[in-house]
């Protein structure tokens, strides 16, 4: 080959280089502008709307349609960003796909917020204020429409910087800004905030403790036994009977408010016997799937799949009826004032459209923006399968139920994530895949090679990405301060206006 074809050759490839690094911008371009600009187009619609149903209004017309279309930004924030620990897992353990996991999570958290949805909440979002003379009902408009938006933009940089917060927290954060900016420190309630802080400790604690517990039960009673498929049979309808008791406790308690509102004994026979139900009707399957079925870890972990599914679209639905009304409520509280009213009441009722748009803005949010943060709580802390991703759905129910019933204010979100580093923490600490590694020092010509393979050996045994512990707990850390800092900033420039 000459010199004229090398040079030739070399352009050839040059070009194509060019060319690929080329459409790999533009498709890059693409998957930014298309979501952003179908948000775009989803909160104009919820401008016109609103507009068009609130024309005999005047000038409180222009409120109602900001304060929409800011509810409807939070919504979309939500979807992005808090829905993703529920699914997260499941895509997590190949159980299920990105897209299968986004429009399952999408019908379960509509469903959930049209159908079971709270039509009753505190307007200050778990009593963190309590607005009295103090606050004017402008001042209190402007205080939640400050804390929603407040608490919407920084939901949308930690979804930027791949760190799952909770949603609660933000709101809570940028309530307690806006009510300290319109009417000083002692509009507060400070042991509500006391406790919401203990509440950053004890939530992914907790929830790493509980799944951790539940893997290391499945590891040591079904997946590390030499008759797995036997183990199979005996245990996993124990387990699948678990989680129908603490799903059915779960939803009557959190998920289903609107529709049953039990007493705690109805709650536990309802469990009880929705336990009793799930282990019977497991029996026959369980031991169908493993008919035929080789006696390894891999083919043992495909019996888990169907249950995770499950726990994962119940956990979708509760979300959607619980935390939806709580992201939203602030909305609620602002149009409950429109009209004729000259206080302002310690609850009210969501109004129909002002769910839609948070059951809707979560969905699409979800579908735009999810798989980012899916990716993360999924697959990025640690490597998750079949029985691990179980054992985080169900920390997550069992932890939330029993805060729930010792009036613990916790946050899903916590739970969840704190169960993805308890479950992967326990693999680091138990499989020590490096049986054989090098110790610093054990011997006295130890050489440079040897300080090199214990480095490696170390790294290899880190089960779990430190750098989303730090990442993610800072920004759990300082989501209060910061959404109370943007809302302060957000009021203070909307009274100047």
């Amino acid at each position: 080959m000459n010199d004229q074809q090398k040079n030739s050759e070399n352009r050839y490839v040059n070009d194509l280089r060019r060319y690929s690094f080329g459409q790999s911008q533009a498709l890059g371009l693409r998957g930014i502008i298309v979501p952003i600009g179908l948000s775009i187009l989803f909160l104009a619609l919820v401008a016109v709307f609103i507009g068009n149903s609130y024309t005999n209004l005047g000038e409180e017309t222009l409120l109602i349609v900001i304060a929409a279309v800011v509810g409807g930004y939070m919504a979309l924030n939500i979807g992005a960003n808090d829905v993703a620990n529920n699914m997260g897992p499941a895509v997590g353990g190949k159980v299920l796909t990105v897209f299968a996991a986004v429009a399952i999570a999408a019908v379960c958290e509509t469903a959930g917020a049209l159908l079971a949805g709270g039509d009753v909440v505190a307007t200050v979002s778990k009593g963190i204020i309590a607005p009295g003379g103090e606050v004017s009902v402008e001042q209190f408009r402007y205080l939640m429409l400050s804390a929603l938006l407040a608490a919407g933009l920084w939901i949308n940089l930690a979804t930027i910087l791949s760190a799952p917060v909770s949603t609660t927290h933000s709101i809570v954060g940028g309530v307690l800004g806006a009510g300290i900016a319109a009417a000083g420190v002692g509009l507060v309630n400070w042991g509500t905030m006391s406790a919401i802080a203990a509440s950053w400790v004890i939530s992914p604690v907790f929830g790493a403790m509980v799944a951790a517990m539940l893997l290391y039960f499945i590891k040591v009673n079904i997946l590390n036994v030499d008759d797995r498929l036997a183990a199979a049979r005996r245990w996993v309808p124990v387990l699948i009977a678990l989680m129908a008791a603490a799903f059915a406790a779960y939803m009557s308690m959190k998920g289903l408010k609107k529709i049953w509102k039990p007493s705690f004994i109805e709650i536990v026979l309802f469990a009880i016997a929705c336990s009793v139900a799930s282990y019977f009707a497991s029996r026959p399957y369980i031991a169908k799937r493993t008919e035929g079925l080789e006696n390894t870890k891999k083919a043992v972990n495909g019996l888990f799949n169907l249950p995770l599914i499950i726990g994962a679209a119940l956990l979708s639905f509760a979300h959607g009826a619980n935390d939806v009304a709580n992201a939203v409520g602030p909305l609620a509280a602002i149009v409950s004032t429109i009209g004729d009213t000259t206080e302002i009441a310690s609850k009210v009722s969501i109004p129909l459209w002002v769910m839609v748009v948070g059951a809707f803005g979560i969905a699409l949010g979800l579908g735009l923006f999810g798989p980012k943060l899916i990716a993360v709580v999924g697959e990025k802390i640690t490597r998750l399968n079949s029985p691990r991703a179980y054992c985080v759905a169900l920390s997550a129910a069992v932890t939330v139920l029993i805060a729930t019933t010792l009036g613990l204010p916790v946050s899903s979100t916590h739970i969840a994530v704190g169960a993805v580093f308890g479950v992967g923490f326990l693999r680091e600490y138990s499989e020590n895949p490096n049986k054989k590694k090098l110790r610093p020092g054990h011997k006295l010509n130890a050489t440079a090679e040897d300080a090199f393979a214990t480095k490696v050996d170390r790294r290899k045994r880190r089960l779990v990405r430190r750098k989303f512990v730090l990442s993610i707990a800072a920004a759990w850390v300082i989501t209060v301060p910061a959404s109370a800092l943007l809302a302060a900033t957000i009021y203070g420039l909307l009274q100047l206006l």
